[in-house]
């Protein structure tokens, strides 16, 4: 037992955390998901930049994967004051969330939390904007997930 402790310890710290993760059930398939997700953020005013389908592009290589599709979008008034706070805010944006179907056919959406994803960036992670892109991220996660 003694021995397995720090083996343990070692695969926890090597797991990547959950919590930095935003979840939750779906009514309906990734389609109908995605079709709420993205009349959400085009009526908020955001800029629908692409929507990537990685069922489609496993589909595509003869490999199986359940339905998943990226939705990526934006809005410069809450994008550029974090880019001009730190040129590297740009890797991280536009922002993102992931309409996906699990082994079970369970729809789910997701998104990376916003103080998670400008951590390492310390001029950025203070602004103001960054909890209204969070409350943004939040509130169209809902829509899409038919709360």
């Amino acid at each position: 037992m003694r021995r397995l402790i720090p083996v343990l310890g070692a695969l926890l710290a090597a797991t990547p955390a959950l919590a930095d993760y935003q979840r939750m059930q779906a009514e309906g398939s990734v389609p109908e998901a995605m079709e709420r997700l993205t009349a959400a953020v085009e009526e908020a005013g955001a800029t629908v930049f692409a929507t990537i389908d990685h069922g489609a592009g496993a589909a595509s290589v003869d490999m199986d994967l359940p339905d998943s599709q990226l939705l990526i979008f934006g809005n410069p008034i809450l994008g550029t004051p974090a880019m001009q706070a730190d040129p590297l805010a740009g890797l991280h944006l536009p922002l993102k969330i992931l309409v996906y179907a699990d082994g079970d056919g369970q729809t789910w959406v997701a998104y990376e939390e916003v103080e998670e994803t400008f951590d390492e960036l310390d001029a950025v992670e203070d602004l103001e904007v960054l909890k209204r892109m969070e409350g943004a991220l939040g509130n169209f996660s809902s829509v899409a997930a038919g709360e």
